[in-house]
């Protein structure tokens, strides 16, 4: 964070001082809410959850360097005592953002949000100093997180919006008022929480009713593949970009083929002219995420040279996404176990499809969470889709929404043992370790919930089996 004196902070998020000989003091280090993470400097969060309260560790935060403790009561030690934590986190990172002058570019999506983040930074530091949200930390704690932890040499900040209701995008943008807003899609994510995807769309498109108009540099970058995304254009003042396969786009695919490993590879086309890319992520999919990335580096000046160079050297930066490993043996796994929607399970699929043209394909799924009304006729369309693309196998894991799973390979014509049905993740490693051979490929997929990540883990493994805890 830029540094600040404590009483400058305790001013700005309307606080009062405790225990702090010297107001003037400034915090240095970063701004956190795990004592693990406490620096000489820190400014400690203190948030009070069902099980932990942050406020217990006060003390042990000071003594290893805290420059005070941001907290809801006085604690015996330095500290900046607020009505609302969550309230004064969020105004302190909005005065921070408005000291910066950094540009700001904020994207929201209902899948893939945390892959194109990843890439969106990745091109844009090569350009300028980037911060960006780590992980998937895009709430209402972790996005003013994110911001804190920009200095003065930052010249972007690229952040990840979530939202489980209306005004959700807007409570974040009113904390950090994002220049550039980027709206990858409107899927089917949580929609058991919205209600439909027209609510999700409403949801979604707050980020560009945030954005300034274009004669103030506001950039509005919107999926034109995705009707619901390209008709937010008529609810921003600013300037409009498109991206996508659609002949229509400022910046599109041309030429998309996936190569024999499974990695796309196409012709980007932009304003300012075209260059060849070939990526080291897995999957059709990322093609959209990668355009989506293009187009934000474009509107800021790169080269589209310099733009396609990046997008060919990109990697995965967030762990369990598509990750890809191949064991000594022969056997390849790929975690993509950190959350699970409709879209993202399809667009995993193909691309466990596209990899596994010289072995067996093995796909082990668990529940979709959040779907509501919808949860049975998604999980029973992936299972057919799994059959549709001649996957090897279908190894559905867990309860009720796992034998849907099941159910809709059955009914696609699974009838041999291309598909079963096992009760937890234990038992499907029981399976896979007595079935896979050299030149397999094992896709892992559920919702964050599932825990699924334990299977890829318990897989990769090697000589390891009895060491392993799989939940």
């Amino acid at each position: 964070m830029i540094a600040l004196s404590l009483a400058e902070i305790a001013a700005v998020v309307g606080g009062q001082t405790y225990d702090i000989p010297d107001p003037s003091a400034q915090v240095t280090g970063p701004v956190v809410r795990d004592s693990r993470e406490v620096e000489p400097g820190s400014l400690f969060v203190a948030f009070a959850g069902e099980r932990v309260d942050g406020h217990d560790f006060a003390a042990a935060v000071v003594e290893a360097g805290a420059a005070a403790v941001l907290a809801s009561r006085p604690v015996g030690v330095p500290a900046i005592v607020v009505d609302d934590v969550q309230t004064a986190l969020g105004a302190l990172a909005r005065h921070v953002v408005d000291k910066l002058g950094a540009t700001l570019v904020a994207l929201t999506g209902s899948a893939g949000k945390t892959s194109t983040k990843d890439l969106v930074a990745q091109v844009l530091r090569r350009a300028a100093p980037t911060v960006f949200t780590p992980g998937s930390l895009n709430n209402e704690i972790g996005l003013p997180l994110t911001a804190l932890s920009a200095t003065e040499e930052t010249k972007f900040l690229v952040l990840e919006m979530g939202a489980r209701g209306i005004g959700h995008i807007r409570y974040l943008t009113g904390l950090t008022p994002p220049r550039i807003g980027l709206v990858l899609n409107v899927g089917t994510a949580h929609i058991g929480e919205f209600g439909g995807r027209e609510q999700i769309a409403q949801a979604k498109g707050e980020l560009v009713e945030a954005l300034p108009a274009a004669a103030d540099g506001g950039v509005a970058v919107l999926n034109a593949d995705d009707p619901l995304v390209r008709a937010m254009a008529s609810r921003t003042t600013a300037k409009v970009v498109l991206f996508g396969e659609s002949g229509e786009a400022d910046v599109r695919a041309e030429n998309v083929r996936l190569t024999d490993s499974g990695q796309p590879s196409f012709s980007l086309h932009t304003p300012s002219g075209c260059s060849d890319v070939t990526m080291r992520l897995y999957g059709e999919h990322h093609v959209s995420n990668a355009l989506a990335a293009a187009a934000v580096a474009h509107e800021l000046g790169m080269s589209v040279t310099e733009i396609a160079t990046a997008l060919s050297e990109a990697g995965s930066l967030s762990r369990w996404r598509m990750e890809v490993t191949e064991r000594p043996d022969g056997v390849t796994i790929v975690n993509d176990a950190y959350n699970a929607n409709p879209e993202s399970m399809r667009a995993a699929l193909r691309a466990l499809a596209a990899m596994g043209k010289g072995g067996r394909t093995w796909a082990v799924l668990g529940k979709m969470a959040e779907l509501g009304d919808e949860a049975l006729a998604e999980h029973d369309a992936v299972g057919r889709l799994a059959v549709r693309l001649n996957v090897s196998k279908l190894v559905a894991v867990g309860g009720i929404e796992a034998s849907w799973l099941q159910l809709g390979a059955y009914n696609e014509g699974s009838w041999g043992e291309e598909s079963v049905h096992v009760s937890d993740a234990q038992a499907a490693v029981d399976l896979l370790r007595s079935e896979l051979r050299p030149g397999d490929v094992v896709l892992v997929k559920a919702s964050r919930s599932v825990g699924l990540e334990s299977v890829a883990q318990a897989l990769l493994a090697t000589g390891a089996e009895g060491e392993v805890a799989v939940r």
